[in-house]
Formats: structure tokens, sequence, C-alpha cells
């Protein structure tokens, strides 16, 4: 029997390995009644004094609620054994049959959690949307939802999903989704949004066929109904088939919905009615359908009728159109105007429309009242007389009024002036648009003599190009392009831009293509040298983060840095129908070229005579004098002095080409180290021949003065 001296069965060497185990197991214990002084306690009180051999060394551990809790050392010794003291081989396995199992001797697994994102909550909601809306078919109910989500930015994805669910599933369900995204489209969703989720689906649609076995097909008539509903332009089919690999499904499917469906013989009808279309109903047939019971209203005047017959459209997130064509209704015949009013009254107080619909049409209407005014004259006084009436009535904010009063207070007189100037310019444009005739329009708008208004020229010019072909959309364009380089600023142009981004979502009602339009209009203007890449950062900044222009201005940035983006959007509505900026280019490049190897300076000035573009002289300028300082040939600046002489190149053309080629000094100066130098001389010999404005400086100005 072993002596106390020696523990027990405990060797010399487990003696050691458990003295270093319990100094281990205090160090790592923070309370005085750790398991370790337990473990000692037990192991002297049981084995220590002479114990006998089958009381076992057991492990002390503490539970989660603070409980100190004795676990037997996992047998690892054969079967009836205990095993080695202290044995941590990590080949030891626990037997749950054992009778002396215990669950807390089990190992602790850490179990991976995954973070949950914004776009991931987003996902997770849409599909009960969307599962809800096919139970139900409540319109409304899946719009407010989809609101409240408040994560507009993520709406194509909702696009994409609806489709795709809906068509993993019967007739009803296609036709229900179709008649959503018609009713969403502009009021929650965006024009852009719908697009991208189209596209979104063209790029899956092979994943979709290993489990949709029609997959092409059925996206095919969806884009075809798209179409046809108004919610996808047509140019949407050629546009995002050139991104699509001739080999893939997505190619197959704009293949089909063109040749199957588009291209049929009273395809709309039939489309509509492939799904059943018992449900269906366009935004046109809902502002037709307003229309006529509003009519059928003032001849009737039975105020219940009409409100159950807007009730019955079922498109309350459409109610805004209602006030605005009831309001116009109201000017158009003056006589039905308390008829009108008591209507709206009546809808309001039975929470038929609501404040938020009801002020939306009264805004939109409020914006429109200058073009309103060139059919109704007193267009603008009656509305003023209305929305105090309805405000005392109490079935319109009062806030309202303040936001009225506050942008047009002090404005009576700026307004009539700025009336007369929308009316001139809607002249001129429409006089262009049939002319083709830059320098006449240049001249009309140096005689209106209203700088301060160029930027309402801008969105006036691009609204009337959007709404007509190619060709005007590309006079448009090259107008853009004149005017930046005559008589617009950068300011101008970008300010412009923002204008019309701003109204964007207004556009959009009448133009349903005007998001992509107008991205184009963007991209055209940044590679036609218009705006500068980082204008299109400046416009984005001044624009509300999530409102459809910040999309515009995105989708913009995607089509200027897509390959070969150049060539694409100076052809993108056909070209050859004005003025390309590329071609102007290399047509001054060549003639300067003959003139510098030693043409004549009488042939170099009637080329650019026959150029017939005095707007864009400054371009010779610019380029002589690059040429001249990589040439080192002063035989350009002769050239410059021939069409001067001759009033070919105006003082204020010669000042606009050297004062580019100020700006861009910096960057001549990688390629040609001694540009500045020769550029001072230039301006030098350029001063003395007088062809330069006094005010023109050759240092280099500001990034602030630049910009200007």
């Amino acid at each position: 029997m072993a002596s106390p001296k020696k523990e027990g069965f405990l060797t010399d060497g487990q003696r050691e390995v458990l003295k270093i185990a319990a100094q281990n197991a205090e160090v790592l214990s923070s309370s005085p009644r750790s398991p370790t002084s337990l473990l000692f306690s037990e192991y002297h009180n049981k084995g220590g004094a002479g114990g006998k051999a089958s009381t076992a060394v057991r492990h002390v551990r503490r539970s989660h609620s603070g409980k100190i809790v004795r676990v037997k050392k996992d047998g690892a010794g054969g079967k009836g054994t205990w095993g080695k003291l202290l044995d941590t081989d990590s080949d030891t396995r626990l037997d749950r049959n054992d009778p002396n199992y215990d669950s807390g001797e089990e190992p602790y697994e850490l179990v991976g959690a995954t973070i949950s994102t914004p776009f991931d909550d987003y996902k997770k909601s849409v599909v009960t949307i969307i599962e809800e809306y096919f139970t139900t078919g409540d319109v409304e109910l899946a719009a407010s939802d989809l609101k409240d989500l408040g994560a507009d930015e993520y709406h194509h994805y909702f696009v994409k999903k609806l489709v795709s669910m809906a068509m993993d599933r019967h007739d009803k369900e296609k036709e229900m989704a179709s008649v959503l995204l018609s009713a969403l489209y502009a009021d929650v969703i965006s024009s852009a949004q719908i697009s991208q989720g189209f596209v979104m689906l063209l790029e899956s649609v092979d994943d979709l066929a290993l489990d949709i076995l029609d997959a092409v097909d059925v996206l095919a008539l969806f884009i075809a109904r798209a179409v046809v509903d108004d919610i996808l332009p047509p140019a949407f089919l050629a546009r995002v088939q050139r991104t699509l690999a001739e080999s893939s499904k997505g190619f197959q499917v704009i293949q089909t919905a063109e040749k199957s469906y588009l291209s049929a013989p009273h395809h709309a009808e039939l489309v509509e009615r492939r799904w059943g279309g018992s449900t269906h109903i366009t935004v046109e047939e809902v502002k037709r359908k307003i229309t006529d019971l509003l009519r059928e209203y003032i001849e009737s005047g039975d105020t219940a009728e009409a409100c159950r017959c807007i009730r019955e459209l079922g498109v309350s997130f459409f109610h805004h159109e209602v006030v605005k064509r009831a309001l116009i209704l109201a000017m158009e015949i003056p006589t039905s105007e308390p008829l009108i009013l008591k209507l709206l009254k009546e809808a309001a107080e039975e929470c038929l429309i609501s404040s938020s619909q009801m002020a939306k049409g009264f805004s939109r209407l409020a914006e429109s009242l200058d073009d309103l005014s060139l059919d109704i004259p007193s267009a603008k006084s009656l509305f003023q007389l209305i929305v105090p009436k309805a405000i005392s009535e109490g079935w319109l904010d009062p806030s309202f009024l303040k936001l009225a009063t506050a942008d047009g207070e002090g404005r009576d007189d700026e307004s009539k002036k700025l009336r007369r100037y929308k009316e001139e310019v809607v002249t001129i444009i429409h006089e262009y648009f049939l002319s083709d005739d830059i320098p006449e329009l240049i001249r009309s708008l140096e005689d209106l003599a209203t700088p301060e208004f160029n930027p309402i020229f801008i969105k006036k010019l691009i609204t009337l190009a959007m709404d007509r072909k190619n060709r005007e959309k590309e006079m448009a364009s090259v107008l853009l392009s004149a005017l930046s380089m005559e008589i617009f600023s950068s300011d101008d142009i970008v300010n412009g831009f923002i204008m019309l981004l701003e109204s964007a979502e207004d556009t959009a009602l009448d133009i349903l293509d005007a998001s992509n339009e107008l991205a184009l209009f963007l991209a055209r203007a940044v590679i036609d040298d218009v705006l500068a890449p980082l204008n299109l950062e400046e416009i984005s900044s001044k624009l509300p983060p999530k409102c459809s222009g910040s999309e515009t201005v995105r989708m913009a940035r995607s089509l200027v840095s897509a390959r070969h983006s150049g060539e694409r959007l100076l052809r993108c509505w056909g070209g050859g129908t004005g003025w390309a900026v590329e071609d102007a280019k290399d047509k001054v490049t060549k003639l300067l070229e003959e003139y510098e190897s030693g043409g004549d300076v009488g042939e170099a000035c009637q080329c650019i005579r026959d150029l017939g573009m005095p707007f864009f002289n400054h371009e010779v300028v610019k380029k002589a004098l690059v040429m001249a300082m990589e040439k080192k040939n002063d035989r350009l600046l002769d050239l410059l002095q021939e069409c001067f002489s001759e009033g070919l190149i105006t003082i204020n053309q010669m000042t606009k080409g050297f004062s580019r080629v100020r700006d861009g000094l910096d960057d001549l100066a990688l390629d040609i180290p001694n540009a500045k130098e020769k550029f001072r001389s230039y301006v030098e010999n350029a001063r003395k021949h007088s062809w330069l404005l006094p005010s023109f400086s050759a240092a280099t100005p500001s990034p602030v003065a630049v910009a200007t």
C-alpha cells in the first residue's frame, strides 16, 4: 500500500504534472473559490491521505449561473478504466451512452451569426410584400408597404423579385405582377429602377431557366408587356441587347420579345390579354377614366356617384392626378368651379383623397401654371383664388400656402419677365428645329439679353427635344456644344441640368423614358466637352440623395465609363443629323497640319470658312497654338494673324482660344517642357497685334476661376 508521503498511486511525474496544472488554473481563475482550490481539497481528502485507488480525480468548472459544478474527467484508458490523470489528448471522445455521461463536459462551440445589412432586410421584406399581394391583390397595400420600407435605392431588386416569383406561378400571378408594376411606375418606382430591374432579370435568366423551363418566353412576354404598358421604352430592347452576349438566354429573350410579341399585328391587345388581362389597367386608361368621371360629374352634379367612381378606380396612390385634372377642368369651364371644389372637399372629408395626395395635386398644378397660362390666360389668378378657399374650408393643408408664398414672394415682376422669356425661347427653339441654323439662334438669344435665364433655356431645349424624335435630340446636343463655346458658361450648363433633374419625376409623367433620355443628354454633354466629368459629381451633390435625378446622374456616369462610350454616345440618336464635335476637331487638325507642312494661308482660311462654325473658331486658335509649340513652327501664328485681319476669327474667339490653352498649360508642360515660356511669348505677340481682350490674363487662374 502506498505511503501517505507518496500520495496514493501518484508517481513523482504525475505529481509534477498535477502541480503545473494547478498553477495554470490559479492564473486563469479570478475567484477565491476557484476550481483549483476545490480540486486540491477534494484530492487531498479522497486520494491523498491513503484513499482508495477507485477514487477518481475530477475536474471542477463554473456553470453559467456561477455555481461550482464537479465534472468527471473523461475516460481514455480502455473499457472499465478512467484513463490517464489530466489527460488532454484531442482524440478523447465522450460516450453519451455512459451512465456517468455529463453534457457539461461537451466542448463549447462557436456558432457563426450572419450580420444583417439593410439590403438583406429589404430582400426579406419584399418577399413578404409580394406573397401578401399575390394573396390579396391589394395594389394600394403593396404600394404603401413598399414606401414604408424607406429604401427607394433598392427598388430595382423589387422589380426583379416580383417578376421572377411570378414567372414560376400561374397566369393570374403573372397578370397581377404586370398590373402592380404599372401601378407603381413613376409614383413609387422610378423609370430607371424599372429598367435596371429588367436588366438584372435578363442577366440572370440563364439561372432562372434551370427551374423554369419556359423562362425565355415568359420573360420576353413580361418585357413586351412592360413596353406596351409604357413603363419600359421601346429603345430599352435595342440598348440592352448590345450589352448581352449573343449566346446568352438574355439575348434570346430580347429577340423573342421583338419578333414574337412586339412585331405582330395588334400586338398591344394580344400582349395585354395573354394572361387573361381582367385586372389590367394602364396609366393612360386611368387618366382617361378620371377625365370621363369628372366630365360626367359636371353634367350630373352627383357627388356621391363621383366619389364612388374614384374609389372604384382602386389607385389611391394616383389620386393627385384626380386633384390636378379637376382643378384644370375648373379653370377651363368656370361655371364648373363650385361643383369641382365641392367634390374635392367631399373626397377629402371622406378620406377618399389623402391630405398628401391633395397637396401633391395642387403642387403639380402650381409647377405647370406657366405652361397652362398659354392656353388658359387666367390660370394663375384662378389658382390663387382657389388655394385660400381650399385652406379655409379645411381640405388643403395650410403649409401649402406658406410654401407657395415663400416661393413667390416678391417675384411678380420677375415672373412676368420669365414668362415672356419662356414664350420667346419656345418660339426660338421651334424655329431652330425647323431651320437647323445655329448662328441665327445664337443671335436671337443675344438679342434677348437675359443671360441670367440661360439655365432655363437649357431646361426648355432638352425638355422639348425629349418629347420629339431622335433628329431633334441630336440637334439639341449639337446646339448645347455650340452654346457652351459661344455664350453659355459652365455654370449655366450645370444649373440647367440641375433644374432638369430636379423636375425629372414630373417630366416622367409626360415623357415616360425621361430618366434614360436625361442620362443620355448628360453623358453626351461630357463626351462633347460641354461638361467635365467632375461636373457630374457637382450636379449630383446638389440633388436630394434618393431622388430619381440622382439615379439619372449615376446612369450617366455608367454610360460615360463604358468601353467605346465616345463613339456610341456621339451616335446615340443616330448622328449625322447635326454637327458632331469630334468631326469638327478632326477637320481643324487636318487643315492646320496641311498649312504647317507648307500649305497656302489663303487655302487654310477658306477651309476654316467652309467649316461654317464661327462659334467654334476658338478651337482653331487653341490647336494652332498647341501645334506651334509641338512643331516649333511659329508659322502657325501667321495664319492666326491672317484670320484676325480678315475678321474670320473675332477677338472674343481669339481670347477664348488663348484661355483654353492657358487653362491646360500644366498638362501641356508634361509633354512640352517649355510650354509656359512659349505661351508667354505668344501672348506678347497677340497683345502686340491686338488679338486679345484687355481683360485677358496670361497667369493660370485659380480652380474657382476656371470653374466660373
